[in-house]
């Protein structure tokens, strides 16, 4: 008589697992945005501003064409198109844009310049974060 007759139940969303941290995040400091300080970031990070201080990134800066940092960046992997003057330290591969102007000290696994860019730094080639040692000149000159 008063029967217990089963409510169907909507189907539920499924829960994704194993996302990256970085999934669909972008920050972005937009054009004529100036920031003083020390930034952290999680996710990809591209500067069309200017930012004076450290850039600490667990992914991948961009620093697009009218974009400028001094200070020092540590990151995953990096593209230049703007203006770098400092220390930067990229775990994985740096890209180097025909536009770009870059000054100072660079910590890097993987390196492409492109023809036109200004490049003017010391830099040391790393592996799995650890430096590669260098040849000693005179087998170089030999």
């Amino acid at each position: 008589m008063f029967g217990s007759k089963k409510k169907k139940q909507a189907p539920q969303a499924k829960k994704l697992t194993n996302t990256p941290k970085n999934a669909g995040g972008l920050n972005s400091l937009v054009h004529q945005t100036n920031l003083e300080g020390t930034i952290n970031a999680d996710s990809d990070f591209r500067v069309d501003g200017t930012i004076k201080g450290t850039l600490n990134c667990t992914s991948k800066v961009i620093i697009g064409p009218t974009g400028s940092v001094e200070g020092t960046i540590k990151c995953q992997s990096a593209v230049i198109e703007g203006q770098f003057t400092g220390e930067l330290r990229v775990a994985d591969s740096l890209a180097v844009k025909e536009n770009a102007v870059i000054s100072g000290d660079v910590y890097t696994a993987t390196l492409v310049v492109q023809p036109g860019a200004v490049f003017n730094v010391v830099c040391k080639m790393t592996k799995g974060g650890q430096s590669i040692p260098s040849v000693p000149k005179e087998k170089v000159l030999n």
